[in-house]
């Protein structure tokens, strides 16, 4: 290959494992709805629902759609069930929605939805800032929220969010943490996705608390991982937290994201560099890369800027990443 030909295949990792870390990781992804949710302009919903529709044809069998939040609160959502009239569900994949309270679960349900998340704070000033109550209001919000949803059938993530530090408070306890996910898993949750709203959490910190979790009796198969890359840390902790045993990590396309109630927040993990790592560690997470960045180039040209995805922004120049998506979608 001479200095200035190009590659003839899409660029893939050398797979060279790591010794104790699991064979598979599967990748919750928060894009539709966690990512879209900070965009200054509203996403057509034609674009949402073939924005749903090519991550599943790239291979991502979770898709975290949209939230049932109060339309003022977060516009950039407020179609929510035209959004999910508009998707064609496929069988073995999953569509979680994020519900806040009661009448975000009535709405859910009406549309269909067997799967849903709720949304707490291991902080009294977010749970004020994003849910207008404490900590222990937003606990009793959701009880109720949460039986009816098991009572449903329905399985019930729980986020928790300032896990590793709080813009109002700072630094965050590892017992605080502990203390508010245990009552939260007690509520009858089947998930707990341990979330670093505004990115400062070092892979010490991770296992520290993933640690903390295991003797509370919360193990790793009932915990997942959720990180924002303000400070360029989320593939670290995201590699801390896989070596612990952690097998679910959260992730948004392209790098999408942030957090309307928390300024400092910026993007989430990008779902490409995740994979780009997992996939280099040797370990199968069912995601076609090239057809995922192929999305997240389709999908920054909706938004008219560049993706923050290092892996897109490397791999995008690949002829094979722009054509990737699958042919029903084109």
């Amino acid at each position: 290959m001479t200095a200035t030909s190009r590659p003839t295949t899409f660029p893939t990792p050398m797979a060279v494992p790591l010794a104790g870390l699991p064979a598979r990781v599967d990748v919750y992804e928060v894009g539709p709805r966690d990512g879209l949710q900070n965009e200054a302009a509203v996403v057509p919903v034609e674009v949402k629902a073939k924005l749903v529709h090519r991550l599943v044809g790239a291979g991502l069998r979770t898709v975290e759609v949209t939230s049932f939040v109060r339309p003022g609160l977060v516009p950039q959502l407020a179609d929510a069930e035209e959004l999910l009239a508009a998707i064609d569900r496929v069988d073995g994949v999953r569509y979680p929605v994020l519900v806040p309270n009661e009448r975000g679960l009535d709405r859910a349900l009406a549309s269909g939805v067997r799967e849903i998340a709720i949304f707490g704070s291991a902080t009294d000033s977010f749970a004020q800032a994003n849910l207008g109550r404490s900590v222990d209001e937003s606990l009793a919000m959701f009880a109720p929220v949460v039986a009816r949803a098991t009572a449903e059938g329905l399985p019930v993530r729980a986020y928790l969010s300032m896990c590793f530090g709080d813009p109002w408070e700072g630094h965050v306890a590892i017992p605080q943490v502990v203390a508010v996910a245990t009552r939260l898993m007690e509520l009858g949750c089947t998930q707990l996705s341990l979330g670093d709203t505004i990115g400062v959490a070092t892979p010490g910190h991770v296992v520290a608390l993933l640690d903390a979790l295991g003797e509370a009796g919360l193990g790793v198969d009932r915990l997942a991982v959720h990180f924002h890359d303000t400070y360029g840390q989320a593939l670290a902790n995201t590699l801390a937290a896989v070596q612990r045993g952690v097998t679910t990590v959260d992730a948004a396309a392209g790098g999408l994201g942030g957090c309307p109630f928390a300024r400092s927040a910026t993007g989430n993990l990008a779902t490409e560099d995740l994979v780009w790592q997992l996939h280099g560690l040797g370990i199968d997470t069912g995601i076609d890369l090239a057809a995922l960045v192929g999305t997240s180039v389709w999908l920054a040209e909706h938004l008219g800027r560049p993706s923050p995805s290092r892996a897109v922004r490397a791999l995008a120049s690949s002829s094979t990443a722009a054509s990737a998506a699958p042919s029903s979608e084109e």
